[in-house]
């Protein structure tokens, strides 16, 4: 007979027991973030693979389909590659490079971790960024053999820039230099010096071969100089000096209003700082409207207090103007507002960044339209020098002014005292055309000047000087290769409007160039600033009720988007006068693309600058096929909805 107190055989009640045992420990082990970054080679997946491996991470089945790659991509004898754990998508494992961020959780006895593998290549930064955003710990992998290189650097700033504070510098690869202490000794003296001037001045360095697995879970004898913690006796033990975002002010970016029925009307959100219970006076920015939390409503109830870190729902005792991108803020301690900031910006796409050009911005919950600055200057990752930039290309850092459409609810990324916001703080950068992901940024501060401009309160609208006028104001945008016929058609449609006693107003692309836009060349930038001016006064222009013409080449679609973004709802139609790049170079009529063909006029549009065509117009007019009167005719119908 089987002795029921044989610990093999266990009853159902002892087998519950050991589950609650187990989940009860696991539920209150401390959670460690943290990133593997460094140049390309420097062996980051291996060394993932490695703690997964060595923490019991692989089930039996993945171990065998380990080993059977392993033996498929040409390992050196019966070894793993611990690096195929990680690099899951096929051009990784085809190259033997990381390509995308890799995301593995693992547990140990003492803690649980999520370990993010960057990429080392320099084309995939904007990656290791993205990684880093919410990492308590970065380990900056260094090859023994190569030493401390120029994305080593680069990494290791963005890491400071992104506010980690715990640094593990792990010299990886000793087994290829024999363990040789003076080498470890040099990279670290080297990394060191570096370090202190980016502002990181402590980290912890640890002598390591992710391959071998010295000193990555066990200690090596191979090291017998090295007396520190091995990686994993670092990862287990250190002390995560997290903000403590319990401290702070109460604040919750509101996500989207919950109104299930007219009887409730609740916010919801994520609580990124500070605490709230019912009846705390709260304020919503940027509104500026007080109330009182009634109550605070989650999926298992009401409860008597929250805190940073919970996503709830949150009813107010008032009727109060707040919707998304609003932030319901304790009373006395609301975040700021302002629509001009000076912000340090990481660039993360293949084109530069175009001065003037107006980007989709994120800020937790909000998302407004935004323009930058020419670079104040851009950062030397070797050097830490401020170099002159006129903009930012690809992985380039820089700091920057940026405008927005409209204020926008910040806190400044980092504090006087060194605690961040980055809910608040941190931002991204969006093209309007192919909504790639441009650019990631920390808000430093708001422009002064921001906070001293304030809107006029007008008596006279917008709506009764048109009135007076009796007539919709429009800006009729023509956009159209050199020679396509904007100018001429422009001027017959205004002809028209004259003769039909409609106020007009016709902004032609050269002769604003001889007044308002005489200091702007033809350079990418250029451009963008002189359609920047152009749609400013076509919109005062609106305001006076008038009907506006324009005439521009304006070969990008971003700044044709831009003004329409400025003009009131429907009072913007785009007007593409279409015309063959061949057409238009036949007629020549100023002689420009003679010139641009023998190359002493430089940056001309359909030659070596590009002409993005309109998708969508409202108008198309081919003049291939009709005459330019014909053309106008067709425009003032439309204007006029005849």
């Amino acid at each position: 007979m089987t002795d029921v107190k044989d610990p093999v055989y266990k009853t159902d009640a002892l087998i519950a027991e050991d589950i609650d045992k187990y989940l009860e420990t696991h539920q209150h082990k401390t959670m460690l973030r943290f990133i593997t970054c460094g140049s390309v080679d420097d062996g980051k997946s291996t060394l993932i693979g490695r703690l997964l491996y060595d923490s019991k991470m692989i089930f039996e089945d993945q171990l065998a389909a380990l080993e059977a790659d392993s033996k498929r991509v040409g390992t050196q004898g019966q070894e793993i590659d611990f690096a195929l754990l990680v690099d899951g998508l096929a051009a990784e494992r085809e190259q033997g490079i990381t390509i995308d961020v890799a995301y593995r959780f693992f547990t140990t006895e003492k803690r649980k971790f999520i370990v993010a593998d960057t990429p080392g290549h320099e084309q995939y930064t904007r990656n290791m960024v993205t990684g880093a955003s919410t990492a308590d710990l970065a380990v900056i992998l260094v090859d023994a053999r190569k030493g401390v290189l120029v994305q080593t650097r680069r990494h290791s700033y963005l890491a400071h820039l992104v506010g980690i504070k715990n640094i593990v510098l792990a010299v990886n690869k000793m087994d290829l230099v024999d363990y040789d202490r003076s080498t470890f000794l040099d990279i670290v003296a080297d990394y060191r010096e570096f370090a202190e001037q980016i502002g990181i001045t402590d980290f912890t360095a640890i002598p390591i071969s992710g391959f071998k697995g010295d000193n990555v879970t066990d200690r090596s004898d191979k090291t017998a100089w090295y007396e520190g913690p091995t990686l994993m006796e670092h990862l287990e033990n250190v002390e995560v000096s997290a903000d403590d975002d319990l401290a702070k002010p109460f604040r919750m970016a509101v996500q989207w209003v919950n109104r299930p029925n007219l009887d409730f009307r609740g916010f919801s959100g994520l609580i990124s700082g500070g605490s709230v219970k019912p009846g705390d006076a709260v304020r919503i920015v940027p509104s500026g409207k007080t109330s009182t939390v009634k109550s605070i409503v989650t999926f298992d109830g009401e409860l008597d207090e929250a805190q940073a870190g919970q996503s709830v729902t949150i009813t107010l005792e008032d009727e109060v103007d707040c919707s998304r991108g609003s932030v319901i803020a304790a009373a006395d301690s609301p975040p700021q507002t302002a629509d001009q900031f000076e912000a340090t910006v990481v660039w993360m796409n293949d084109e530069a960044m175009l001065p003037g050009r107006s980007y989709w911005l994120k800020l937790a919950t909000q998302t407004v339209s935004a323009s930058l600055q020419a670079p104040k200057y851009a950062v030397d990752v070797n050097t830490m020098d401020h170099l002159a930039a006129k903009t930012l290309d690809l992985n380039a850092i820089g700091v920057t002014e940026l405008v927005t459409d409209k204020p926008l609810t910040f806190m400044p990324y980092r504090e006087e005292a060194g605690s961040l916001n980055k809910t608040l703080g941190g931002f991204i950068l969006i093209d309007k055309i192919t909504n790639q992901t441009v650019a990631a940024g920390m808000l430093n501060f708001a422009l002064r000047r921001s906070q001293n401009v304030h809107w006029q309160a007008l008596d006279i609208t917008r709506e009764s000087r048109a009135g007076l006028k009796n007539q919709e104001p429009k800006v009729l945008w023509f956009t159209g290769l050199s020679g396509s016929g904007k100018s001429t058609i422009a001027n017959l449609v205004e002809k028209r409007l004259h003769r039909m006693n409609r106020h007009s107003f016709l902004l032609d692309g050269d002769n604003v160039r001889h007044g308002l836009n005489k200091d702007l060349g033809f350079t990418d930038a250029d451009r963008i600033e002189n359609i920047r001016r152009v749609g400013e006064v076509a919109r005062l222009m609106t305001d006076a009720g008038l009907i506006v013409v324009t005439a521009f080449i304006s070969p990008f679609r971003a700044e044709r988007e831009m003004v329409r973004n400025m003009c009131a709802e429907g009072e913007f139609v785009e007007v593409f006068i279409d015309t063959p790049l061949s057409v238009a170079e036949d007629r020549d009529v100023k002689g420009l693309y003679k010139k641009a063909r023998e190359g002493s006029l430089k940056n001309f549009t359909g030659i070596d600058s590009p002409y993005e065509a309109p998708e969508n117009p409202e108008l198309r007019i081919d003049t291939t096929t009709m005459t330019a009167e014909e053309a106008a005719d067709k425009i003032v119908e439309y204007v006029l909805g005849w």
